[in-house]
């Protein structure tokens, strides 16, 4: 009877500390479970003030690309007034003229205004229109506001005919020398050369893709363009 008496209160203890155990171990894990949930709350709000600054910031892009996109248009639509008005300017004073032409939103004029076959150095009878173009140009840069970023683009363009000779190994060294050499006597006369650029693109741009020679003849050309810059 003692023996099972005592065996009984070993098993009692055991039980009790087992017990103990369990409660302190249960304890830990509420405590934890409880410093888990504060986290994932304070994570939980501030994932909601990132979404809400997040579609906040989303609604300012959006309003600053519609305000953008406005001012651009103001701005682009301000530009083609005064484009407007440097067409027809032009149009009164090279009226009447088979080797200029507009094209689009372009002054188109046969290359032979301005240049000999195969060369880029700019002819007297050349010279005389382009004073005329530099007078119009400096009129209307005057009018202009500065606030408007502009430029007279000078393009120039060849014919299908491959060109070697001592100077130019190219059609695209040719189209860009003569469009260098406009611009340089556009600055001569005054234009600001911030508001000038050449560019060449040999014979690659055609006006009439026709193996003629009046096609030819169509497609050597400098070509002059008022726009954005």
């Amino acid at each position: 009877m003692e023996k099972e008496t005592a065996q009984k209160s070993r098993d009692i203890e055991k039980e009790r500390k087992i017990s103990q155990e369990t409660k302190a171990h249960l304890a830990l894990l509420t405590a934890q479970t409880e410093k888990l949930t504060k986290e994932l709350t304070q994570l939980s709000a501030q994932l909601d003030a990132a979404e809400i600054r997040d579609k906040e910031q989303k609604a300012q892009i959006v309003d600053l690309g519609k305000k953008l996109n406005r001012a651009l248009a103001a701005k682009a639509s301000e530009l083609a007034s005064y484009r407007s008005e440097f067409f027809g300017t032009l149009r009164k004073v090279l009226q009447d003229r088979d080797d200029i032409r507009i094209v689009g939103d372009r002054f188109v004029f046969q290359s032979e205004l301005f240049f000999k076959s195969g060369s880029a150095f700019l002819e007297e009878k050349g010279r005389k229109q382009l004073k005329v173009l530099a007078k119009t140009i400096k009129e209307l840069q005057k009018k202009i506001p500065e606030n408007i970023s502009w430029i007279l683009r000078v393009d120039g363009h060849t014919d299908d005919v491959p060109i070697r000779n001592e100077q130019y190994s190219s059609n695209w060294q040719l189209s860009a020398n003569r469009a260098i050499a406009v611009v340089q006597y556009l600055i001569d006369q005054g234009v600001p050369a911030q508001y000038l650029v050449a560019a060449g693109f040999g014979e690659y741009q055609p006006i009439d893709r026709k193996k003629t020679e009046a096609a030819r003849r169509k497609n050597r050309r400098i070509e002059f363009k008022l726009t954005e810059r």
